[in-house]
């Protein structure tokens, strides 16, 4: 295998292994556990992430972009924002995703320099991702012209609502079936609020 794909599947790994390390561990987990989750050397891990701050940013991004990819133009409106806002709310509501929550927001004041390394790699890409997707849609008609960046602040604001303080103060997630109808509620309010 060529040291490029060598390289790009070692940084995959370690990105996955820091996932899972702070999700269990919180960003206390030493850099040597993830190394080992990854089963890399701890120095494979310096060579591409300088710092841990560093290595949580990417999570971040890579949680960010594996989001944005269920935003594509081409196909009907409303499917797309669909499966963006049933992603989004899985990763951002599920179990695995208030953890991550609870391990950026403790950091964050302790060191401010990571809490606004993960906002723009993940918070800000994927508002962007977002506004640059609906900003299309605006442009083509199929929502009514405005501020996209607006809108998409909106949206993602429509999506969480209550829902993350009610899982962070212990509620149990909604079934599925009701978790549907709820994205399909929201949704379909928003393109309301948008409509040409």
């Amino acid at each position: 295998m060529p040291n490029t794909l060598v390289a790009a599947e070692n940084r995959h790994r370690l990105i996955q292994a820091a996932t899972e390390a702070f999700l269990a561990e919180g960003y206390r987990v030493s850099v040597d556990r993830i190394a080992a989750r990854a089963g890399v050397a701890k120095q494979t891990l310096y060579n591409h992430f300088a710092t841990k701050d560093e290595l949580l940013g990417e999570v971040a991004r890579s949680c960010a972009e594996s989001t944005l990819v269920h935003l594509q133009r081409g196909g009907e409106l409303r499917p797309a924002l669909l499966s963006f806002a049933a992603v989004y709310r899985n990763r951002v509501l599920s179990d695995s995703g208030l953890a991550l929550f609870k391990t950026i927001v403790g950091e964050m004041a302790k060191v401010p320099e990571l809490a606004r390394s993960v906002f723009v790699k993940g918070t800000e890409k994927t508002a962007r991702g977002l506004a640059d997707f609906l900003q299309s849609a605006m442009d083509a008609g199929d929502l009514r012209r405005d501020d996209a960046r607006f809108a998409a602040e909106m949206f993602i604001g429509m999506l969480l609502s209550l829902d993350r303080p009610r899982r962070l103060a212990g509620q149990k997630p909604l079934s599925a079936k009701a978790e549907a109808a709820r994205v399909e509620r929201i949704v379909d309010c928003f393109l309301r609020a948008f409509a040409p």
